[in-house]
């Protein structure tokens, strides 16, 4: 999801931009949040979709933007975190209200919406979704963000592919790994540390296992399959029916924030020079589990 690279600002134009940029600045104005989202929109390299959860979905478009944050998921302790730093405008991959489209008229009276709801309202916070057209651009903005945290742009079987291939390295060897670059504390794996792995496909975030993880799971050269999350009745089910027929084949989930968080901190870098105005930062969403070992 790499945004437009180009910036073409033909004499004039830059001058007229620069002396708006200027005038704008020394009147003590800022940016709303509807004009980062504008900047955004004109950045993406795709038309903007008709039906998305891309939006303000929460504060207004007028609110004026003294910082932005990027974040997986805009938790409560991720806007305090981020307000605390000066950073009124946040940009989500994740719902803010837990569920896929944000919907609230179901959450009104409940205590945590209502908590929720009170302290964007008191800190001027507008809250922006970007989960559709990140992952639409080309390549893909989590995939990229993953891929260089990893360190596996050199194993892509192809610039912004979600297939790696690996010279030589065991199952248990690529879980340290990810571990340890992810900085991931409750990944789950099926599958014999020890088994060779070569080709890894990633779907980063949520996979279902029908109608199109199942025919990557089947590939008779796909080692590992990576995701998020998964139900356990279906992928993890599969996998495991897959081992006990004697294929070597193996699931790694990562856990939804881990497998997808480094997207939304390639995504501060990616705002930066569309946003100059205002302050940049990634927020670091953090893993919502804790691990009982037996």
């Amino acid at each position: 999801m790499s945004m437009t690279r180009r910036s073409l600002v033909v004499g004039g134009a830059a001058l007229t931009a620069a002396s708006r940029v200027h005038g704008f600045a020394q009147a003590g104005g800022a940016l709303t949040a509807g004009e980062v989202v504008e900047r955004i929109k004109g950045k993406v390299g795709i038309p903007w979709m008709t039906e998305t959860v891309d939006r303000i979905v929460a504060g207004s478009p007028e609110v004026r933007v003294k910082g932005i944050a990027t974040t997986m998921m805009a938790t409560q302790e991720v806007m305090q975190r981020a307000v605390a730093a000066g950073r009124n405008m946040i940009v989500t991959h994740e719902p803010t209200f837990w569920s896929h489209m944000d919907t609230t008229k179901e959450l009104e009276g409940d205590p945590t919406y209502e908590f929720k709801r009170r302290f964007i309202a008191e800190h001027d916070v507008a809250v922006f979704r970007f989960h559709d057209h990140w992952h639409r651009m080309t390549p893909d903005g989590i995939n990229a963000g993953m891929m260089r945290e990893l360190g596996w742009e050199k194993n892509a079987v192809s610039e912004g592919s979600h297939e790696f291939v690996f010279d030589a390295t065991t199952l248990g060897g690529l879980v340290e790994t990810m571990v340890k670059r992810l900085n991931a504390h409750s990944m789950r794996v099926v599958g014999d540390a020890k088994m060779p792995v070569r080709r890894v496909v990633a779907n980063w975030g949520y996979a279902s296992l029908m109608p199109n993880v199942i025919k990557v799971a089947a590939r008779p050269d796909v080692d590992v399959v990576i995701c998020g999350e998964t139900r356990e009745w279906e992928l993890v089910e599969y996998v495991q029916d897959q081992v006990a027929s004697g294929l070597k084949k193996a699931l790694i989930v990562v856990n939804h924030v881990a497998s997808e968080q480094a997207g939304m901190k390639y995504c501060a870098d990616r705002l930066r020079p569309m946003v100059p105005d205002v302050p940049v930062e990634f927020v670091a969403s953090a893993e919502p589990f804790w691990v009982v070992r037996a």
